[in-house]
């Protein structure tokens, strides 16, 4: 999968939206399940969402209808739309590429989202 970089957090005010992105390097990124997960202070890294090579995704259920997974294969780039963003939602985010015929995993450094009440 080569490396694995997220851009795109910040600071945001509740209600307010935030995008970001995931570049991983490699000639086979049209074919890696890609994925965020968030991990908060203290807390265990979750599955935001999802999207697999052929373009199904999944939700975690606290971000169902608030944030859209999605990818662009030609620039290697997957995109995560938050929308809608809850004090909840902080938390560090970070990108999972993986490889369905090796297994292997990816991991980006991770972004910091903060979002305040």
């Amino acid at each position: 999968q080569g490396q694995v970089v997220e851009s795109g957090g910040g600071l945001v005010q509740a209600g307010g939206s935030l995008r970001l992105s995931c570049t991983a390097s490699g000639s086979f990124f049209s074919i890696y399940k890609m994925a965020w997960y968030s991990q908060a202070p203290g807390k265990q890294r979750d599955l935001v969402a999802a999207i697999t090579a052929g373009g199904s995704t999944n939700y975690a259920d606290s971000v169902k209808g608030r944030f859209t997974i999605s990818r662009d294969n030609a620039k290697n780039t997957v995109y995560l739309q938050m929308n809608s963003l809850k004090p909840e939602d902080t938390a560090v985010y970070y990108c999972n590429a993986n490889n369905p015929v090796t297994g292997r995993d990816g991991w980006g450094q991770g972004t910091q989202v903060t979002v305040s009440s």
